[in-house]
């Protein structure tokens, strides 16, 4: 009777230890799946502000760079616009020959200052890239960028093109432009700008090879930009002719 009894409660508790088997086996998959599911959006997540804030930072980098550029070119014209002061004053004959090179190296700043915009007016940008010493390098950049323009280049501008003031047509106005000052000035705020600059490199981990990789992907959207316009250009000029064709045509006819 005893051997029956456990005869016949034997697979009930192999049952039950098969279904709590399950159960567990179950609840574990479900736990991996949520686990994995959530993983897999979190690192995707990550992955996207990684990309986001590196995008950022290379946009950043590049108008620094450019910006640079544009202020050495301008540093360059004005040393070489005294030194061209120093070699006419030696030798006036010089000047009817190359008085119109003074123009050519008064210095100028030509730039749009969009992304100085986008960095400096949003929150979320400022936030997507998460450091505060780059932020301020990049700040002080572009507040030094507008004093050069201001300081410098509109300054020395309107030394040159003064009311009753002739720097191509005058030897003694164009002798008489007293630069020294503004040559001191030039090399003071481009030096602060290439240190902060570089330091904007060093902070963010950027090398000369990715802004160059950068500058030419910028070149070839500029480029496609470019290309496109013109095409509107071709396009619109053929369509004007056809009007006009049109408009001869209806003359032609008496439909006018």
């Amino acid at each position: 009777m005893e051997d029956k009894l456990q005869t016949t409660e034997q697979p009930k508790k192999d049952g039950g230890s098969s279904a709590m088997k399950q159960f567990m086996l179950s609840l574990l998959a479900t736990t991996i799946s949520i686990a994995l599911t959530f993983g897999t959006s979190a690192i995707i997540e990550n992955n996207k502000k990684k990309s986001e804030k590196r995008e950022i930072v290379m946009m950043v980098m590049y108008d620094l760079y450019t910006s640079l550029k544009m202020v050495q070119q301008a540093d360059s014209n004005l040393f070489e616009f005294f030194k061209l002061q120093r070699d006419i004053a030696e030798d006036t004959t010089l000047f009817e020959q190359r008085k119109y090179n003074f123009v050519r190296l008064i210095p100028k700043m030509e730039y749009t200052n969009t992304t100085e915009k986008i960095f400096s007016s949003s929150i979320e940008t400022i936030n997507t890239v998460g450091n505060v010493l780059f932020t301020e390098n990049v700040a002080e950049f572009y507040y030094n960028r507008n004093l050069y323009k201001q300081t410098v280049c509109d300054s020395v501008y309107a030394l040159c093109f003064k009311k009753d003031i002739n720097i191509m047509q005058n030897l003694k106005d164009a002798l008489q432009v007293d630069l020294i000052i503004y040559n001191y000035m030039s090399q003071g705020i481009y030096s602060e700008m290439k240190n902060r600059y570089e330091e904007c490199k060093l902070l963010m981990n950027v090398t000369d090879k990715e802004i160059e990789v950068y500058r030419k992907k910028k070149q070839l959207i500029e480029k496609n930009m470019t290309d496109s316009l013109l095409q509107n250009d071709s396009r619109m000029e053929e369509l004007m002719q056809m009007g006009e064709e049109i408009e001869e045509g209806m003359k032609k006819h008496h439909l006018l």
